[in-house]
């Protein structure tokens, strides 16, 4: 059965909540510019490409003025011509222009690697390209270093391998013409945070060495491309953002779980249901690609299927904590056909090419309206009609999704958030830049509080003042001990203890390590169990051996949480906002076998591990103490985590965050304001500016979250609004209801009006 006949199925499905189907769009073509070389010219047309889309077109002659433009289209629109063409003109044209390339991960700069042989091996004269990141080999760097017309690398490699060793790469920066990002929309949060200082460092470099290159970005659609790629380069940019490459049509589907607890609106777990959506496909030979929501769902979905399907279907998983060779042959196998299904997070969210898929499940909202359209271009990327389902959860974020359509189809995408001058990673890389090339008297690094830094770190016995500059002075190489990906470069090994060699199985980062390889945890991987032996903190490994159980483990984390310093605050008619610098202490305490299929408990256990504890930034505020009488504390205090739970699980709709960026805790006395408070923080130090963003869309935010309650049809709270009764109590939905009347009051006869 193909995807046509499968789709009349399909749409007679009860649990189909919303069917649209998105009609497809003609090529707009402009003809190749007059300043192309002709070879260049001519060996495009040999590949098939006779005349530019309109939105190459204008990518490339803003290029050529000088400017530094950024792409906005979707998924397979041939972005990568945006760049390429006027790096490869320039090289032929001039000789000496240098280009450097930046993807956010590896396997982006090997496809790229490929792309470019494939253009630069019918042009005149020999234009060198390599990738230089952490798998190139010690003998081929000089050469690289010397001789390399195109330099593709990674973010990371560039902060610890390039910019530390600058005065190894002089032919490079001193040719620099061109730095390409790729990708653009996922240098947010705290890795474009570092990203945007580690360009104030490439840029202050290759001034050093007498260059001012271009910047050419391309992205997936957000609504602030242009701001965020200014942030990123420190650069004006020129945003093109009409696509003019063809479009297949595509079915765009959301799908509900059946409630299957009428009283308790509990629904049917949204990964049983991708997984039986998917076996259909999959048993049709429909390729299909599943989004799931986070590494364990990942892995749960993976197990289901391969154990379902026939060994003639061949499924297999992929997400961060795989080994690289692990990944490049199943994108190898995905491109050839020989894997029919891949089950993944959001790590293959970027355009790697995986090759024609037809369709595209997701289970499970992923935060951001940009992210669905993300993933939902990884299928149809030709001319064929491609097919998107997407399976709500239980969460109030995908209820409001799958209810709301018309919001989804007609809400611009969400901005992508950076705060470079977040303190403690501007001092990360100022520390990093002081290495690299002393600080003069007067220089600034992207802020005007420089010289307070320096001299601040020239007290701390890092830098050294003399002759008007600030010199490196400890023994310490800096950047080694920054990670670009994570607030800690500690990431944990994961070892089979089992297998012959004790292979390295999969990397966990250190944040993630005491509720996924604690002591007795069952790690998946590959749709293969390992239990836990031993979790080193000290040396960063965790023993595992290989397994099989009838259960997956999930662990929770205890939150306390101080006010260091309030930043603003605001008075309300009935309660008190702020926004300021926190303290949050975190522990694992405890964890929950949950059994496959039923994903009821079977089990418990204790987790015995230090408490981790980060400064970050939060917003908080008060809820009337009159409440605690007319409710009492124990309906007061089920009431505020619903409230929390619920507005959290909506925040998404203001912001682009990944899941888990912003979470929140309760104290029904607040040791910091003396009355019931619910909090909001960053859950990475210093914070990335989401809190203060709900703190500045505060009473938008809370007349969401009561909308939303209004409009769940349960009786006393589900997961669908205030979360499980059995996890916030039974009352959670009266005292939610009342606190947020009671908070909006004082916007009109019905609380606050927008």
């Amino acid at each position: 059965m193909n995807l046509n006949q499968l789709r009349s199925r399909l749409q007679n499905l009860d649990n189909v909540t919303h069917w649209r189907e998105l009609s497809g769009q003609e090529a707009e073509y402009a003809d190749f510019p007059d300043f192309l070389d002709c070879e260049l010219v001519e060996v495009l047309k040999e590949r098939g490409i006779t005349k530019l889309y309109s939105h190459q077109s204008r990518a490339v002659n803003k290029a050529r003025e000088g400017e530094n433009p950024v792409v906005v289209t979707p998924t397979a629109s041939g972005k990568t011509l945006c760049y390429n063409i006027p790096v490869l003109n320039s090289i032929i044209s001039g000789g000496s222009t240098r280009a450097l390339y930046l993807f956010p991960t590896k396997a982006l700069s090997q496809d790229q690697l490929k792309e470019l042989h494939g253009l630069a091996g019918g042009l005149p004269g020999e234009i060198k390209t390599f990738t230089y990141d952490g798998d190139t080999r010690p003998s081929v760097r000089r050469s690289i270093r010397n001789a390399a017309h195109i330099v593709i690398t990674n973010p990371d490699m560039l902060h610890t391998g390039i910019l530390p060793h600058h005065t190894k790469w002089v032919k490079l920066f001193e040719n620099l013409d061109y730095i390409v990002l790729d990708e653009l929309h996922s240098y947010r949060g705290v890795f474009g945070s570092h990203v945007a200082n580690v360009i104030r460092r490439l840029k202050r470099i290759a001034e050093f060495y007498g260059s001012s290159p271009q910047f050419i970005c391309s992205s997936a659609t957000i609504e602030n491309p242009g701001e965020l790629a200014a942030r990123l380069t420190g650069e004006d940019m020129k945003v093109i953002d009409e696509n003019g490459a063809p479009q297949g049509p595509r079915d765009f589907v959301f799908y509900n779980p059946p409630v299957v607890n009428e009283e308790l609106g509990v629904r049917r777990s949204c990964v049983k249901e991708a997984k039986k959506l998917a076996r259909r496909l999959l048993k049709n030979q429909i390729s299909t690609i599943i989004f799931a929501r986070s590494r364990l769902n990942t892995e749960i979905l993976l197990s289901y299927l391969q154990e379902e399907l026939p060994s003639s279907i061949r499924v297999e998983g992929y997400r961060g904590g795989y080994l690289p060779g692990e990944r490049r042959n199943i994108e190898k196998g995905l491109r050839r056909g020989d894997i029919t299904g891949v089950v993944s997070t959001n790590a293959l969210e970027l355009g790697i090419d995986i090759g024609q898929l037809q369709a595209c499940l997701i289970a499970g909202y992923p935060g951001a309206i940009s992210s669905v359209w993300q993933q939902a271009g990884r299928a149809g990327r030709g001319r064929e009609r491609a097919l998107t389902i997407m399976v709500a959860s239980s969460s109030p974020l995908d209820q409001f999704m799958v209810k709301n359509p018309d919001y989804f189809f007609e809400q611009p995408p969400e901005s992508g958030l950076i705060n470079p001058d977040n303190l403690l990673i501007l001092i990360s890389h100022l520390k990093c830049a002081a290495f690299e090339l002393p600080f003069e008297e007067g220089e600034t690094f992207g802020v005007e509080s420089t010289a307070e830094m320096l001299e601040y770190l020239e007290e701390e016995r890092v830098l050294r003042y003399s002759g008007g500059r600030w010199h490196w002075m400890a023994d310490k190489y800096p950047a080694e001990d920054i990670s670009l990906r994570s607030a800690s470069s500690d990431d944990f090994a994961v070892i089979d203890v089992s297998s012959k060699n004790h292979q390295v199985i999969g990397r966990v980062d250190y944040h993630s390590a005491p509720t996924t390889i604690h002591e007795k945890a069952i790690y998946l991987h590959g749709g293969s169990q390992y239990q836990v032996q031993e979790l080193d903190f000290e040396d960063r490994k965790a023993l595992v051996e290989k397994v099989d159980v009838n259960y997956y483990t999930d662990a929770s984390l205890a939150v306390d949480l101080r006010v260091l310093e309030e930043f603003d605050c605001e008075e309300k008619t009935s309660h008190r906002l702020c926004h300021g610098e926190v303290s949050v202490t975190a522990q694992a305490t405890m964890f929950k076998k949950v059994k496959f299929k039923t994903h009821e408990n079977v089990g418990y256990g204790d987790i015995n591990l230090p408490e981790q504890e980060m400064h970050t930034t939060g917003c908080w505020f008060t809820v009337p103490g009159s409440l605690r009488e007319k409710l009492g504390s124990e309906v007061l205090e089920n009431g505020m985590l619903g409230t929390a739970g619920l507005i959290v699980n909506i925040a998404p709709l203001f912001l682009l965050s990944d899941p888990g960026d912003i979470k929140e805790t309760v104290q029904i006395r607040s040791p910091h304001t003396g009355e019931p408070t619910i909090y909001f923080y960053d859950s990475y130090p210093g914070g990335i500016g989401l809190s203060e963003k709900l703190y500045r869309v505060h009473e938008r935010l809370l007349q969401r979250a009561r909308e939303h309650l209004r409009d769940c049809g349960c009786e006393s709270g589900c997961p669908s609004c205030v979360g499980p009764g059995s996890e916030v109590g039974i009352e959670a939905r009266e005292g939610a209801e009342l606190i947020l009347s009671k908070l909006l009051q004082g916007g009109g006869e019905d609380g606050y009006k927008e």
